[in-house]
């Protein structure tokens, strides 16, 4: 607890730098409804102030763009309007990886806003364009610090006209589908160009290179006229249709046919809060998750992609660390039954999240399941709850506080021992001139039994400037703490028995990057880095031990070579299975050293054909591993992506008379036939989990934020291809704004 309350003391202590952004362009105030066709003939933009001279983000930072790029804004009662001359000097096609919304920007040419409209610096909206007029919309959450989460989708518009020397976009967001005050008459909001045919990455506001451009600290001044306010009523309804027909052969394989309806709720209260409500959801349309082969004792980690989960959700899973969460949304509608995952069926949910003034940020989100049967097991329905606040503190930072309850409804109505609690208090650093950056955090779990000492705690500082990345981490994790909606796979292994214990341990990370930028060189950036990753028991005795030196060379020409030498100390605490092949020959329970050496190239991503290959050779607790991996892509840009993963892993171990061999192979062809009409087909070939899969989905977006779902996908043994089960599912969304 003393380190603990040292660290407070040490992130309380850092200064605070103010950011002197001087940029500022005033939005015209307009009676006129533009027409949104990307010519810019209408009066309002032959009057409006005109703001330009973008920075270099990539390669440099310290020079005016080459690449030439003017912005405007306009607003009206309704709409804010930004327009934006993207000039083009170099011949040739533009670069897009896809005619689908919410494309990746660092891999496509485009235009993108980021707005911050409570000038918080700590979560804003992103809104982008393509050349082609494909839009991608996104929440911007810890600063922009992480990029843009792009799952969030609303309604706006936009359009693109192409012309011999540039292109021109024009945006139309409706204020209803942005969350702000409305007495303010100043917000924050910067703009970004990605032009890969120069190779350049610029922003209006000058973003240091070793930022993302998405950061809220860099900036500058939107001047409105008067302060917007928001207008009539915005609620949406989003009901949907779904049938699904279904075949298991591992059971009876008679075909199933099972119909189902149900429909989300978007209600917007005030000017900043906003509540979701599901009835009944369904998540088919969700992307079969990308398989990987686990060669560790632990779970893997498979981010959430379940719609309505992810809205907002950096206000509830940005608590803790990636493997200490007291929440974790993806254990609410699963159940799991000797390593299976089931879906339970949600009856409803709510959740109510937003901003009611600038300092303020609170989360409230309640879903219900029901009961259900698993394999003649009763499982009782559950109810699961968070609430979560966050109060800015200094420029940048934030005090979170967060309360998940689990409770289980059965024939005695609400379970008086039969629940799981977690309350925890997480505070956020970052600096205003972003250079410091951190977590202190503290959680304990609540259950009908083993209370004492089930807390865990974690502390977490990051320095970056251009030339020096420092970082350092520590975590504690009893094994009494027992977050049931969370996720903490460490403080769990299983034995050569099946029987599966509990551990308490320390962790301790420290990590050094340090950068040199050559001049007038193909290569942009390269340097060493130095990493260790350090556990102890409850007695502070070493546990595993992973050290890694490396030298990374990134190439101008967005190609990379990366050289690291890893070194390894395990101690096994009892038999185990190291090849990781579901074998039963195990290795005796000890000490442990070994290690490697990995090389990775990545290609020009910016060309059309490009792959990033993996090599790793090495000792392997008593005997030796070979891994290997290719990733390799063909763009028929804009209509067509194909993609090809491959990883190859040969332990050799004395004590198993053959070498195990681990294979995955997962090609992928993703089409876009229009922006509105789009083909995703997946296949994934694993032997380590004896199962080939093929998943298709067709998707029609037939009018903004309406879907229609074809979805196709069956499971094999990878032994002799016979069928496990599959299924087909049509769904119908549509979205009504009323």
């Amino acid at each position: 607890m003393k380190y603990f309350i040292s660290i407070l003391f040490l992130l309380l202590a850092i200064t605070f730098n103010a950011q002197q952004n001087s940029k500022s362009i005033a939005a015209k105030k307009t009676f006129e409804k533009i027409k949104i066709d990307g010519e810019l003939s209408d009066s309002t933009w032959q009057t409006a102030e005109i703001t330009g001279n973008f920075w270099q983000n990539f390669p440099f930072d310290s020079s005016l763009a080459k690449t030439k790029t003017e912005v405007m804004v306009a607003y009206n009662d309704l709409y804010l309007y930004i327009a934006a001359i993207c000039y083009d000097s170099i011949p040739g096609k533009y670069i897009v990886q896809t005619l689908k919304r919410d494309f990746s920007y660092p891999v496509s040419d485009a235009f993108v806003v980021s707005i911050d409209p409570f000038s918080d610096l700590q979560n804003g909206f992103s809104f982008g364009v393509n050349p082609y007029g494909v839009q991608r919309e996104g929440l911007i959450a810890n600063g922009g610090n992480g990029g843009v989460t792009t799952n969030w989708d609303n309604k706006w518009f936009s359009e693109v006209k192409r012309y011999k020397n540039k292109w021109i976009v024009e945006m139309a967001i409706p204020f209803k589908t942005l969350r702000f005050k409305n007495n303010l008459k100043q917000w924050r909001i910067n703009f970004a160009r990605n032009d890969l045919k120069q190779n350049e990455n610029s922003t209006w506001v000058k973003v240091p290179r070793q930022f993302n451009i998405a950061t809220l600290s860099f900036a500058g001044i939107l001047n409105f006229e008067e302060a917007p306010k928001k207008t009539g009523g915005n609620v949406s309804i989003i009901p949907y249709g779904i049938g699904r027909y279904t075949e298991d052969y591992q059971n009876s394989g008679k075909p199933i046919y099972t119909p189902n309806a149900g429909a989300d709720a978007k209600i917007v209260l005030g000017s900043s809060l906003n509540l979701d409500v599901t009835i009944n959801p369904d998540f088919s349309q969700v992307e079969v998750d990308r398989q990987l082969t686990n060669l560790t004792r632990f779970s893997l980690f498979f981010p959430e992609q379940r719609q309505f989960f992810i809205e907002n959700s950096d206000l509830f899973e940005r608590f803790g660390f990636r493997q200490i969460r007291p929440f974790f949304s993806r254990r609410i509608g699963l159940y799991n039954s000797n390593g299976t995952n089931y879906v339970i069926p949600i009856i409803a949910g709510a959740r109510l999240s937003g901003k009611p003034s600038k300092y303020w940020r609170i989360g409230i989100m309640d879903m219900q399941t029901a009961k259900a049967n698993i394999n003649n097991i009763p499982v009782y329905s559950q109810n699961h709850f968070v609430a979560a606040v966050q109060r800015n503190v200094f420029k940048r930072s934030n005090i979170a506080a967060i309360f998940v309850n689990r409770q289980q409804i059965d024939t005695t109505g609400l379970s008086i021992t039969n629940f799981n609690r977690v309350a925890g208090l997480d505070y956020n650093l970052s600096s205003a001139d972003n250079k410091w950056n951190g977590k202190l955090f503290f959680h304990h779990s609540l259950s009908n039994t083993n209370n004492q000492n089930a807390f865990a705690h974690a502390s977490w500082i990051n320095y970056a400037t251009q030339h020096v990345n420092l970082e350092w981490n520590h975590e504690y994790v009893d094994k009494n703490y027992n977050a049931e909606t969370g996720f903490t796979p460490r403080i769990f292994q299983t034995d050569n028995n099946g029987v599966t214990k509990r551990f308490s341990y320390w962790r301790f990370e420290p990590h050094a990057n340090f950068y040199f930028y050559p001049k007038k060189s193909i290569i942009n950036k390269t340097g060493p880095t130095f990493y260790l990753d350090h556990y102890r028991n409850q007695k502070f005795e070493s546990t595993d031990i992973f050290f890694q030196a490396g030298y990374d060379v990134n190439f101008t020409s967005s190609a990379g070579l990366y050289f690291d030498y890893n070194y390894y100390y395990t101690r096994l605490l009892f038999p185990t299975d190291v090849s990781f092949s579901g074998r039963s020959d195990f290795l005796d329970a000890g000490n442990y050293f070994y290690q490697n050496i990995n090389i990775q190239y990545k290609t020009n991503q910016r060309k059309t054909l490009f792959a990033t290959t993996t090599v790793n050779y090495g000792s392997y607790f008593v005997g030796n591993k070979l891994s290997a991996a290719l990733d390799i892509a063909y763009r028929l840009q804009p209509y067509a992506i194909f993609t090809m993963s491959f990883t190859h892993d040969r332990i050799y171990l004395p004590y198993i008379e053959k070498e195990v061999e681990l294979n995955l192979i997962s090609p992928r062809i993703d089409f876009t036939f229009s922006k509105s009409l789009f083909l995703t087909t997946f296949w994934q070939y694993n032997s380590q989990a004896k199962n080939i899969n093929f998943n298709g989905r067709l998707q029609w977006r037939f009018k903004p934020m309406s879907d229609l779902f074809i979805v196709y996908s069956d499971n094999y043994y990878n032994n002799d291809f016979s069928v496990k089960n599959r299924a087909i599912v049509l769904k119908f969304v549509y979205w009504f704004s009323v």
